[in-house]
């Protein structure tokens, strides 16, 4: 079990308990964070004025930042679009590893970790080291796709840790700064190979906010893509869930490939999330993902495995297809690369690679910046071994929050992988969604100094996301303070 700041032990279920503090784990995580602050807490001093320090913030009186001037600005000029600032009004000015602090001197334990971008938390100093080395170097900041020293580092560190079957055949493609941007790529590179316009997504999926990738989204209308059935156990497509789920739709994907009245033409690819994020923190099931796989090779289809949030460790492994051992003919990454900076590229099969000169081009597709900091991060992850150690405690949390949910009807579902965990909330007497209850559950957390998003389908799945530096202390605290924030959620939305 997990023994919280408040004293109180969340169990894991069943007679085995689990502990909380491993000797060997905390070694993993070599990054020393500051203690885990106090629920609610302010900084050291609450009473002293919060300095800017150089961010650029505007000032009240005294010189303190006034964090309700500038939220007020934000709403004001920021398009309508704009989403993490609705349920999180605040304005940080400083942050390390797993605690960001707020303008008004509050810390707060960040779980949403830049949707996954900061795998080794928030101004780690392998990462801050990196960047300064290039700006104290001289070296040019914008290069466009010349080859730089920078880059070829990137590049090694990066081929080093890919599925060897792939890096042994592989190109790089360094797309725009967003992983949306490398979704488009990806998807004009298997078009270009194939010659074929049609792709194959999954339901549930999220894949960006460009038209392209929107199209590979779940709920895109009109649009030259087939929807297939993407395994899971609560809301099963097929009512079953489990292997059976699994095999019903990896069976419903091949019949409808090779029937010759199916509507669906041969594709020029499948896109695939290892673990659906966005869609609710869904795993895919290592038998499954090797049928798409094997379905997909037996027909001529590259399969494109998404692995924007998946990547660099987030799942208990360096790449979420690794826990199938499937090795795709093209892989799409972004957030975690750039080591906190903007940075997408594609990885894919030599034998894809025949689009013409300036085919797909970006103009800052040579972030010098990011490919220092990403490669100080890969290497950082790689060294320290923090997948297996993502994999180790994402296991500990996972059977805590399982325990936790035994005693709370309101939990529909538990699940992850690694330290990627989405606890999916339902109406006890309907077992409908209940995006009400999670949007309380997310407030009630920030009112305790925990950050966390929603997901899923309705929007009803809490997300956790926290660095891969996380250690025994701050998991605990994390829980504690979740295991707080449900019920007192569920109290108010009743």
């Amino acid at each position: 079990m997990f023994e919280t700041q408040s004293g109180r032990a969340i169990s894991a279920g069943g007679p085995t308990l689990v502990a909380v503090t491993e000797p060997a784990a905390a070694a993993a995580a070599t990054e020393i964070p500051t203690q885990v602050p106090p629920q609610g807490s302010r900084g050291p001093d609450p009473d002293a004025p919060v300095v800017p320090d150089g961010t650029g913030v505007s000032e009240g009186p005294g010189g303190s930042v006034a964090p309700e001037s500038i939220l007020r600005r934000q709403a004001q000029r920021e398009s309508a679009a704009r989403t993490y600032a609705r349920s999180l009004p605040i304005v940080p000015v400083r942050a390390r590893g797993l605690t960001i602090e707020g303008a008004d001197g509050r810390r707060y334990l960040d779980c949403l970790s830049g949707a996954g971008t900061l795998a080794l938390g928030h101004n780690h100093p392998v990462v801050l080291e990196a960047i300064r080395g290039v700006l104290d170097s001289g070296a040019p900041l914008h290069v466009l796709d010349l080859a730089t020293p920078v880059k070829d580092a990137f590049t090694t560190e990066l081929f080093a840790n890919l599925p060897p079957a792939l890096a042994a055949d592989a190109r790089i493609q360094f797309c725009g700064p967003a992983g949306t941007d490398a979704v488009e790529a990806a998807l004009k590179l298997v078009r270009t190979a194939t010659g074929r316009p049609g792709l194959l997504a999954f339901t549930g999926a999220y894949h960006g906010m460009t038209a392209g990738a929107l199209d590979a989204s779940g709920g895109a209308p009109g649009v030259r893509v087939t929807r297939l059935p993407y395994p899971q156990d609560l809301r099963c497509p097929f009512g079953v869930g489990g292997p059976e789920g699994a095999e019903l739709s990896a069976r419903w994907t091949e019949n409808l490939l090779d029937d010759p009245k199916g509507g669906v033409p041969a594709p020029a690819g499948m896109i695939v999330e290892p673990v659906q994020g966005e869609g609710g923190v869904i795993p895919a099931p290592g038998g499954w993902l090797r049928r798409m796989r094997a379905i997909t090779a037996a027909r001529g289809i590259p399969l494109i495995a998404d692995e924007v949030q998946t990547g660099v460790g987030r799942t208990g492994a360096f790449w979420g297809v690794d826990h199938a051992g499937v090795v795709p003919d093209v892989m799409v990454l972004s957030k975690a690369i750039g080591g906190s900076l903007p940075l997408a590229v594609i990885v894919y099969r030599a034998g894809l690679d025949v689009w013409a000169p300036g085919a797909h081009a970006g103009t800052f597709r040579g972030n010098q910046l990011a490919m220092a900091a990403g490669t100080a991060t890969l290497a950082f992850v790689r060294e320290n071994r923090l997948a297996e150690r993502a994999a180790a405690l994402g296991e500990r949390m996972l059977a805590a929050l399982r325990g936790l949910a035994c005693g709370h009807p309101c939990i529909g579902e538990v699940r992850g992988r690694g330290l990627m965990i989405g606890i999916e909330l339902v109406d006890p007497d309907t077992g409908a969604a209940a995006p009400s209850l999670a949007a309380a559950v997310r407030q009630e957390c920030l009112d305790r100094g925990l950050i966390v998003e929603l997901g899923g389908r309705h929007g009803a799945v809490v997300r956790l996301l926290p660095p891969l530096t996380l250690t025994d202390e701050q998991a605990a605290a994390v829980l504690d303070r979740l295991a707080d924030a449900i019920p007192a959620a569920a109290r108010r939305t009743h």
